[in-house]
């Protein structure tokens, strides 16, 4: 939807309306030039996305008090709101690659919907859209491993890079034939992820071996990772790690 908001509808059609779904303002004025060069771009790229962002124009001229509100000094100015809140903005005329960047984050993708709707199937077609997706990879490598089939895990896992989460995962499906440490992946399954820690951080000191050490590492990391460094484990365990490293 592409509508004119002004001082008197703003706080419930672009706010209010920002808690459903993102909501896009085009801060513009009659006279401004780059905004008349903006504003089919934008209104382009919303209908392009079929109702999952709107877009709302507000003439600054027209309506002082949302204008002054924003602290819009120039224009064209365009702001996303979502859950009430600005979360993202620019400044200028931009090309139409520039705002398709911008409405990229805003709008869930295709292969994020698939994500969200977490089924094997949907993890697939994920992938196909988006290869080496790991938020898509390391829940299928889980169903996998689950089942069995722990190379076809692995080989998902390695196409996926920069994640802890993604080597995290792959260090445990190595690591998960030694015995000694099927105590501290059970205890992680279990929920007492503390105890599991601990023992995988105890076993590195008395490793000889350095790949299974950085296994170890990697797979305490992606214990970690997952957490989060808000957790009340965390920084403890991250502690522990660097002390059974260095």
């Amino acid at each position: 939807m592409i509508f004119d908001a002004t001082d008197e509808t703003f706080d419930t059609a672009v706010v209010e309306r920002s808690r459903e779904l993102p909501v896009i303002v085009d801060f513009w004025a009659a006279w401004c030039g780059p905004c008349r060069a903006l504003t089919p771009v934008l209104e382009a790229a919303v209908r392009a996305r079929e109702g999952q962002v709107e877009l709302a124009n507000v003439d600054t001229d027209a309506n002082p008090r949302v204008s002054t509100a924003f602290r819009i000094q120039s224009i064209p100015a365009v702001k996303a709101f979502r859950d009430g809140e600005v979360v993202a903005e620019f400044m200028g005329a931009q090309p139409a690659a520039a705002v398709e960047r911008f409405l990229d984050p805003l709008v869930p993708s295709e292969a994020d919907a698939l994500v969200e709707a977490g089924g094997e199937a949907e993890l697939r077609e994920a992938l196909e859209l988006d290869p080496g997706r790991a938020d898509a990879a390391v829940p299928l490598a889980r169903i996998l491993a689950g089942r069995g089939e722990r190379e076809a895990a692995l080989a998902l896992l390695a196409g996926v890079s920069g994640s802890f989460a993604a080597e995290g995962l792959a260090a445990r499906l190595r690591l998960e034939d030694d015995q000694n440490l099927h105590g501290a992946f059970a205890a992680l399954d279990g929920g007492e992820v503390e105890q599991g820690l601990d023992t995988l951080i105890g076993a590195i000191p008395a490793t000889q071996d350095p790949v299974r050490r950085d296994d170890l590492r990697r797979s305490v990391v992606g214990v970690l990772d997952e957490l989060g460094v808000e957790h009340p484990v965390s920084r403890e365990s991250r502690r522990k790690l660097a002390s059974a490293l260095y």
